[in-house]
């Protein structure tokens, strides 16, 4: 016997489900293209963020945990120590996101502005004080991280102002 209010609870899963699965298939996408780091960044965080807003904060938080691991099991992150990094500052950035877009446009926008500072602050604490990495891979962690982080999250911020992206589909 169907009922009505758990059809409702269903739909609301699949659609998570599967827009998760999307999102997540892109994200992991980006890396495996092998474009510059540039291209790659941007689009990566520019989906956190859609995925943050679609999914709510925890999805986002989810895609952003998946996505480095994905990348290391497929052989495009090199290094054991980076997948569990770069999960905290993915997480760090769509939670801080997630926090602060329900306040309006405006909490949108300090959303991606805090959020990508504070991953770029806890990445390039980790490369340089918590484990030991190679210079060319602090360099990669550092300073680019902010500027992917900023101009993913312009973009996406831009296609949620378009309002053709369904909002929280949980809600």
């Amino acid at each position: 016997m169907n009922n009505q209010g758990n059809t409702g609870k269903e739909r609301k899963r699949i659609r998570f489900i599967v827009y998760g699965g999307i999102l997540l298939a892109i994200a992991a996408l980006f890396p495996a293209l092998r474009l510059p780091q540039y291209i790659t960044g941007p689009a990566v965080n520019f989906t956190l963020i859609i995925a943050t807003y679609v999914l709510g904060t925890v999805g986002g938080v989810v895609v952003g945990c998946f996505t480095p691991w994905i990348a290391f099991v497929s052989g495009l992150m090199p290094v054991a120590f980076l997948p569990p990094i770069i999960m905290v500052g993915n997480a760090i950035y769509t939670l801080t996101f997630g926090l602060l877009k329900r306040y309006g446009w405006g909490g949108k926008i300090t959303g991606v502005i805090i959020g990508s500072t504070f991953k770029y602050l806890f990445l390039s604490y980790a490369v340089t004080h918590l484990v030991k990495a190679p210079p060319k891979l602090i360099q990669m962690l550092s300073l680019p991280q902010l500027f992917t982080a900023l101009m993913g999250g312009a973009v996406a911020l831009a296609v949620i102002k378009t309002k053709r992206i369904p909002k929280d589909v949980l809600k």
